[in-house]
């Protein structure tokens, strides 16, 4: 008798836009009718139901003894590098004889930049000199430095081959530059034609205040034409690569980035973090028997993980 295939959990951020959320709601029952082979579950870590712990209930339910969690994340930050596995090592306690795998977070994937490369044409609605076109890729933005330079990788691939003047970066929340700075940079390197790319895979709060803040600096600055791309969106290219990244994490070929990892160097300004234990993120939609972080449990950070524990970063 065969082994049955490990389930799919895809582990979203969570966002409090209605529309985002069912974005990824929807994604994931797309998922599930693409691979009617495979159960498919997915969760939020934070701010939309269902819970991640609601998801692992759900393939529980369905008989599911190993599954291999994927965060549908494009940067590795604090969500990928410690909640999440946080979250699985406590579902693991909840559900006795559970065993998982996880994945690594999507990241600058070429298939993604295709995606990307398309959202531009798009916007440019034809026959443009891309040689005249300056794009402004705008991520989420973290208090990692490794997730923001992983932004500036992603920027960096944009502009390999494709003929752009430039593809520069800027983030929507919590790192600089702010949209309005990486749009007076743009200009301040002559840029006549800027397409703002969002670096989102769904629509949501985020995305939605990048449109807005470059309609703002667009009407300050008419002598500048700046149009606005589109999110990724749940594209072919994105199913396919969710279905990559499950299944690098069966075969426990997981190369998630650990070289510049703030939880295992000491990057200038945030030595504190060197070892840092990582707990699960609360969720208000998740009523189990933990509240994610007064249980009083410490689970390392969740790179390399081997039968299912988080290894710890305190070297």
């Amino acid at each position: 008798m065969t082994t049955p295939q490990p389930a799919l959990l895809v582990a979203g951020h969570g966002t409090r836009d209605d529309a985002g959320a069912e974005a990824f709601r929807a994604f994931v029952r797309a998922l599930g009718r693409r691979h009617p082979e495979l159960p498919v579950a997915g969760g939020f870590i934070e701010l939309s139901p269902p819970p991640l712990g609601e998801a692992v209930a759900e393939l529980v339910e369905r008989g599911v003894r190993r599954f291999a969690a994927v965060p549908l994340m494009l940067v590795s930050a604090g969500h990928a590098k410690g909640d999440i596995p946080a979250a699985l090592a406590r579902e693991q306690e909840r559900h006795p004889g559970l065993s998982y795998s996880y994945g690594r977070p999507l990241g600058p994937h070429p298939a993604l930049l295709k995606v990307l490369e398309r959202r531009l044409d798009e916007a440019l609605g034809g026959a443009v000199d891309l040689s005249e076109v300056t794009v402004l890729l705008v991520g989420r933005g973290s208090t990692d430095p490794d997730a923001n330079a992983e932004v500036f990788k992603a920027a960096r691939l944009l502009w390999e081959g494709r003929g752009y003047a430039g593809v520069e970066t800027a983030f929507v929340s919590l790192a600089a530059p702010d949209v309005p700075s990486g749009l007076d940079r743009c200009a301040r390197l002559g840029a006549r034609q800027v397409v703002v790319l969002p670096y989102f895979l769904f629509t949501g709060i985020l995305p939605d205040r990048v449109r807005r803040q470059t309609e703002e600096w667009a009407a300050a600055h008419p002598e500048v034409a700046v149009r606005s791309a589109d999110v990724i969106g749940p594209e072919p290219e994105l199913l396919d690569l969710v279905m990559e990244r499950y299944a690098e994490a069966v075969r426990g070929d997981l190369r998630m980035n650990c070289d510049s990892c703030v939880y295992r160097i000491a990057l200038p300004g945030f030595e504190e973090k060197v070892g840092q234990p990582q707990q699960p993120h609360f969720h208000p939609d998740d009523d189990g028997h933990h509240d994610g972080h007064g249980d009083g449990q410490q689970h390392g950070h969740g790179h390399h993980r081997h039968g299912g524990h988080p290894h710890s970063h305190a070297h």
